[in-house]
């Protein structure tokens, strides 16, 4: 299975259980199975955390880490977007005549959800949007819902961890 990781994944990781610095383990078992072809990264997605900055102008964490060349060459995902898949995933999954604003709102989604549309036995999405199934169309809708119209397996960072059995001592336990 090749989990494609939305940004939120790794900002809210930074942010609130893993940071880099405190739990380096993460993110080197991140590299470790980005380079196993495991976990990507596709690059419309990776743009938006990659050039981040604090107050200071400085580059964040997260930012400092991804930009780092091992690491992108792990997990930046190389393939280019079916154009034809994200119109479908935009078109029948949101909304059929989205405004400039309502793809604004979308974002990276369809480009994510497209990537994983693909291969849907093989890709699924990692994302930490929690489903609103009243939403039946619109800009708004999110991941997991869109990603159930289209039988895209949509899971969460905790769970692709149980999947991927993470622990801080992986490297001493199996690889």
């Amino acid at each position: 299975m090749l989990y494609l990781l939305d940004a939120n994944t790794l900002i809210d990781a930074k942010r609130d259980y893993y940071p880099v610095q405190r739990v380096p383990e993460f993110w080197e078992w991140l590299i470790f199975h980005g380079l196993q072809e495991n976990i990507k990264i596709p690059f419309e997605v990776y743009r938006e955390f990659d050039d981040k900055t604090d107050i200071d102008g400085n580059k964040d964490e997260l930012a400092m880490w991804s930009g780092k060349s091992e690491v992108k060459s792990a997990l930046l995902f190389e393939e280019q977007p079916d154009r034809d898949l994200v119109s479908r995933i935009i078109y029948t999954g949101y909304l059929p005549e989205p405004t400039d604003q309502d793809l604004k709102k979308m974002g990276r989604d369809p480009f994510l959800l497209a990537y994983a549309l693909k291969d849907p036995e093989n890709r699924c999405v990692v994302i930490m949007e929690t489903s609103k199934p009243g939403r039946k169309t619109g800009s708004s809708r999110k991941v997991p819902d869109v990603g159930m119209d289209f039988n895209i397996r949509c899971l969460t960072t905790f769970e692709m961890i149980r999947e991927l059995d993470f622990s801080t001592n992986w490297k001493n336990d199996k690889y």
